[in-house]
């Protein structure tokens, strides 16, 4: 879906302050309440702002340790069955289990893990082996994060991009 120059400064604001309320909001950007409302409740309709809930950081709750596991996964479960969903759904129960994707190269899956310290991380990687239609896993230890998960930039990309006068090409 394309994101036009206001919807890039409702995100933006709410993103900032998430508390801020459709009426501030308004306010701020100098649009109707009910357009606020309406753009907020179109780009949760199409998936574009995927909640409003707080962000969490895993360190503040004692997990220091993140560290991406790629994993080997049995590609077939019979009866034309691939393995990525089920071991998905097994790993969803793991609470360390930050994100998981399936990707292509010499791994089937990449997961980012928490854990509270050095040997926390080998339990949870213990666990994440015993999951049935895991074969082998490979981990490597983040030691500092240098860009953090963000989405704003990428925003502001989209939002210009739709705002920007198209050019004819000359004749």
């Amino acid at each position: 879906m394309a994101i036009d120059e206001l919807d890039g400064r409702l995100i933006e604001l709410f993103t900032a302050e998430p508390r801020i309320g459709v009426l501030e909001a308004s306010r701020r950007l100098k649009v109707a309440r009910g357009t606020v409302q309406a753009r907020l409740d179109r780009l949760a309709r199409d998936g574009v702002i995927a909640g409003f809930g707080p962000e969490i950081d895993a360190a503040a709750l004692g997990y220091d340790v993140t560290a991406f596991v790629t994993l080997q996964l049995r590609q077939s479960l019979g009866q034309g069955h691939s393995g990525h969903d089920p071991v998905a759904a097994r790993l969803a129960q793991v609470p360390e289990v930050m994100e998981a994707h399936t990707i292509t190269g010499p791994g089937d899956m990449l997961c980012r893990v928490v854990a509270r310290s050095n040997t926390d991380l080998q339990r949870v990687i213990d666990m994440i082996v015993d999951v049935a239609g895991v074969e082998r896993a490979s981990s490597v230890i983040s030691l500092a994060t240098q860009i953090p998960y963000r989405t704003l930039p990428l925003v502001r990309a989209a939002s210009t991009q739709r705002s920007a006068p198209t050019r004819r090409p000359a004749r």
